[in-house]
């Protein structure tokens, strides 16, 4: 998508070790209407899918699920909570995945109420990096017994592998900006052509 891909390297900024900030306009700020556009866009990619459920985990794939559901008839947003509350009741599916930016592993759960064997799923996210926590979340969806009808990631880190897996294990992963290389010292972004 040129429009991302674009905006990418207006805004982004090239950490160390592989990380991309785009939090002026992806994950702490949101430009609504570029994450619409992003949603038209997964909603085009998905056509032929019966999805009813949109799923990601917290925090920062909330936003873009959201704009991405209305895409989708409004479908339910659900999202893996990376932590238990007094606010959460009844049987959970619960995995552990380990997060590439937080450097760490969380138990995600996800209320048995809102994932069933009827439910056709997105899975939406912001970022793919090593597929880890994809993984959790394709864990949790056949856990309840539900159908992953696709995978929509607003930027992959393509040198990082993970997409490719997925997509050999069969997943229909779509990636809206897939990162073929990026280099920390003078901020120059490659992205993988036909992407």
């Amino acid at each position: 998508m040129k429009l991302l891909e674009e905006r990418i390297k207006r805004d982004g900024v090239v950490k160390s070790e592989g990380v991309l900030k785009v939090d002026s306009f992806l994950n702490h700020q949101i430009d609504v209407n570029l994450i619409d556009e992003m949603g038209a866009e997964f909603a085009r990619l998905f056509a032929d899918a019966p999805v009813n459920k949109i799923l990601t985990i917290e925090a920062s794939g909330i936003g873009i699920a959201c704009l991405v559901a209305r895409h989708f008839g409004n479908a339910p947003v659900v999202f893996a909570k990376k932590a238990q509350s007094i606010n959460l009741d009844g049987e959970m599916y619960s995995t552990k995945i380990q997060s590439f930016t937080h450097g760490r592993i969380f138990d995600v759960i996800v209320s048995k109420k809102f994932l069933s064997p009827e439910d056709h799923v997105l899975i939406i996210d912001d970022f793919l990096a090593n597929g880890c926590a994809l993984n959790g979340l394709i864990e949790l969806v056949e856990e309840s017994g539900a159908t992953v009808e696709g995978i929509g990631i607003a930027v992959e880190k393509g040198f990082q592998h993970g997409g490719d897996k997925l997509r050999e294990q069969g997943y229909h992963l779509e990636s809206l900006a897939i990162l073929e290389s990026m280099d920390p010292n003078t901020g120059e972004i490659v992205f993988r052509e036909n992407a």
